[in-house]
């Protein structure tokens, strides 16, 4: 049976291929940085989720090393068996402190919190209401719960009313929504939403993955960013960008919920409890964030370079406060191609960044997502504006 289906696939992938969709694997030789190493040659990293520069940091490295000698390599076992030490209490304990929430319960990934969360909590009497921009964690999360499921506008808080509303006769309701969404960096107009789910007796929940560490006055993310700390009920977010930048996700939040996850939630209770390294690295970087707030001003100043520029040579790029910098092809014919050949161009020219098209994102809206880190230079952030503009300009994107 295998040989017509591998045809199947095979014909399917050199499809793909043809249409220059294929997502080729670039193998970095070099730990992950602000340079990195890639066929022999250092280029530029614009396309990592290394917000904070902390996933080389000797002091993170030095703390995984340290916990790896404490600890051991792995614990072989789930969280409720044999598989819960006093480090992930310590880190649960501190990431609830730093969030602002009653309590927090760790994961292998976000992907396994975002799974884990709805099942469990909302049954099919109740009703979640989703924006349609939501990461595919959120999605796929969404699609194994029994309860309703309503899908408002992105970011349109009238069509999230209007939704509410379809939803009033639920027993209970959730309202879910990226805290930043990852493709285009715009941040979930949360004071609007929380003031919804009050006026509509809803919960609300956020996934803050690319917002905790640095977003907001002190780095705890976009509730702190819209002043809406404690009104949020449900907080998910990684470890595995800002936060140090290896693996491992969490759920924060209400008490109650929390303990009813670590009752119920499938991926907490049939996956390997988190490794102790990556337990005592994102207890070091919590520590940094607490007491060295200069990578905070160094990723907005390098933001602002990179995007302002961008702008200024001609490039379709938005206004923003975050440093996911969209680069978008939506006004050329065969963005798709162009994308993938500019960001293949840009690597000649010493800037690792990547193109992204469907089904990453819809149709006709192919870009180059750059990401800048507080671990850039400004010399760096103006090395790629000189190579965006030597590559649009002979593209003729610009």
């Amino acid at each position: 049976m295998y040989g017509k289906f591998g045809e199947f696939l095979a014909a399917e992938l050199a499809s793909i291929r043809e249409q220059g969709l294929f997502k080729e694997e670039r193998v970095l030789e070099s730990p992950q940085g602000a340079e990195v190493t890639v066929g022999g040659a250092k280029v530029l990293n614009f396309c990592a989720n290394n917000y904070l520069g902390l996933a080389s940091d000797p002091r993170v490295v030095a703390a995984a090393q340290k916990t790896l000698d404490q600890w051991g390599y792995g614990l072989s076992s789930v969280r409720f068996i044999c598989g819960t030490t006093s480090l992930h209490k310590q880190l649960e304990q501190e990431l609830s402190t730093f969030l602002g929430t009653e309590d927090t319960i760790l994961y292998a990934a976000c992907f396994d919190a975002n799974g884990g969360v709805f099942e469990p909590l909302i049954d099919q009497d109740s009703a979640i209401i989703t924006d349609q921009l939501n990461h595919a964690s959120i999605i796929d999360g969404v699609r194994l719960a029994k309860a309703r499921r309503f899908i408002y506008k992105h970011a349109d808080m009238a069509d999230l009313e209007q939704q509410l509303t379809a939803a009033a006769e639920a027993r209970f309701r959730l309202i879910v929504t990226d805290g930043v969404f990852s493709m285009d960096g715009d941040l979930a107009n949360l004071q609007g939403i929380c003031d919804l789910a009050e006026q509509h007796d809803a919960l609300v929940m956020v996934d803050d993955s690319h917002a905790t560490g640095f977003v907001g006055p002190t780095g705890r993310g976009t509730c702190e960013r819209f002043d809406v700390m404690g009104r949020v009920d449900i907080i998910t977010t990684t470890l595995g960008k800002a936060l140090g930048g290896a693996l491992g996700g969490c759920t924060s939040g209400r008490k109650e919920i929390i303990a009813w996850l670590r009752q119920k939630s499938r991926p907490y209770l049939f996956s390997n409890s988190l490794p102790m390294m990556v337990c005592g690295a994102s207890l070091e970087v919590l520590r940094i964030l607490r007491e060295d707030p200069e990578p905070l001003r160094r990723l907005e100043a390098n933001q602002k370079q990179l995007r302002g520029g961008l702008k200024e040579l001609g490039f379709d790029v938005e206004d923003g406060e975050h440093p996911i910098i969209p680069v978008h092809f939506r006004k050329q014919e065969n963005d798709a191609v162009l994308a993938q050949k500019m960001s293949a161009e840009l690597l000649d020219e010493g800037i690792y960044c990547i193109g992204f098209s469907f089904p990453v994102v819809p149709h006709g809206q192919a870009r180059i997502r750059l990401q800048v880190s507080a671990a850039h230079s400004t010399q760096q952030v103006q090395q790629c504006l000189d190579a965006f503009a030597t590559v649009g300009r002979r593209l003729g994107v610009i």
